[in-house]
């Protein structure tokens, strides 16, 4: 097409959009072509109309794309709809959600400073810190999520950054993340939450005092165990040190699962509210079943952190949690007498998924750090999917019978 492209015409108006809009237009800009849904830019470099051209956008001075490694329309819509759902300036994409808490911490701090990392975080966060950023000088320490005091006291004179997750996985446990920003903001560091397990729909960690929101984009934004991905999004001078690792660094997020990704957040929201319904059923069914000795899920008043969970989410997530009465030989048969879940680790799918996390997710800690995060061997996670809550009971009713 040779017309000059109008963009007021082609772009929708999003000023004051509410959230369900915003999951479904945010972010697009079309091309002269007029496409309604959003293109995807296959494409590793770009064409520049001049040498000129070309050195004014590798130097900075001309916006533009310059090389997919950083720059991709695709990855830039994603990008600019996640910060749209979650209130930041701006975010940035990277490979998985592993590659985004690396860029963040790559990006963010150097060797001498101090990290204070929840013990209650992904199994494989904690081998990045030990096995790796260690390595290179970072001095890392592990407080309990929810033990505030513990936070205070754990900090130095070079603490930088706070690392969360909350809810956690998988024992849902929760930290008061308006009063964490303010211990971390007193001692100079900043505040990073890995909003994996509620997504923008349930919880905005910004809104609640955080600098930083970390997803595995992998799990409920995707919504179908489709593709990896992950982000990172928060002020835009934060940010800015994110995009310049990956630039260097390119463990950047393809154009293709980036177009993925939203698809899934199209339909995030009535996902996230049906997996919560069944979740929140599911739960309550677990608490009464007699080879059950307990069940871990914000959402039940037997949960600790239950008015926590009430006060700075608007639901509970879909991830539910239950030891066995026995050893790991016990959940193992309740796993593996089940017939329709899906046995992997993965989350956030449209079906449901069991995982043992102490010999899987959370296998390669020390049993000492499994102890110390409340990983037992008895313990079974089920990421509660989208099947009719009937056979998602009565699978799991096969797998109890068996003790």
């Amino acid at each position: 097409m040779t017309q000059e492209w109008q963009a007021g015409r082609l772009d929708s108006d999003l000023d004051g959009a509410g959230f369900d809009t915003l999951a479904v237009r945010a972010g697009q800009r079309r091309s002269p072509e007029g496409e309604h849904g959003e293109a995807l830019f296959m494409t590793s470099s770009y064409v520049f109309r001049s040498a000129a051209d070309a050195a004014a956008r590798f130097a900075g001075e001309q916006p533009g794309n310059v090389y997919s490694r950083y720059t991709n329309p695709t990855v830039r819509t994603f990008e600019e709809r996640i910060a749209a759902l979650e209130g930041a300036e701006q975010a940035v994409a990277a490979a998985s959600g592993m590659g985004a808490i690396l860029a963040m911490v790559m990006s963010l701090c150097s060797a001498g400073d101090h990290v204070l990392v929840s013990r209650s975080v992904f199994g494989s966060t904690i081998s990045l810190f030990d096995k790796y950023f260690k390595r290179f000088g970072l001095e890392v320490d592990y407080p309990p999520l929810a033990d505030l005091d513990a936070w205070a006291a754990a900090c130095k004179p070079n603490t930088k950054l706070f690392i969360v997750e909350s809810p956690s996985n998988p024992l849902a446990e929760l930290v008061d993340i308006a009063a964490l920003a303010e211990i971390a903001h007193a001692k100079g560091a900043l505040l990073a939450v890995d909003n994996c397990f509620c997504t923008p729909v349930l919880q905005k960690p910004l809104a609640l005092g955080a600098d930083i929101v970390i997803h595995s984009a992998t799990k409920y934004i995707d919504g179908q165990g489709r593709c990896l991905g992950g982000v990172v999004a928060g002020s835009a001078k934060l940010m800015q040190e994110v995009v310049g690792f990956l630039r260097t660094a390119g463990p950047t997020l393809s154009p293709f699962n980036a177009w993925l990704f939203l698809k899934g957040l199209e339909t995030l929201k009535v996902r996230m509210l049906a997996h919560c319904a069944s979740a929140q059923a599911l739960a309550e069914w677990l608490e009464q079943q007699p080879q059950v000795a307990r069940v871990y899920y914000s959402g039940l008043p037997s949960h600790p952190q239950h008015e926590l969970a009430k006060r700075q989410q608007s639901g509970f997530g879909a991830v539910v949690s239950f030891e066995v009465k026995g050893d790991k030989a016990a959940a193992w048969r309740v796993i593996d007498n089940t017939r329709m879940i899906s046995i992997t680790t993965n989350l956030g799918d449209t079906k449901t998924t069991i995982a043992h996390p102490a010999s899987t997710s959370h296998g390669r800690l020390t049993p000492q750090a499994r102890a110390s995060a409340g990983i037992s061997d008895s313990l079974v996670r089920v990421a509660v999917g989208l099947e009719d809550l009937d056979d998602i009971k009565a699978d799991l009713a096969r797998g109890l019978a068996a003790l």
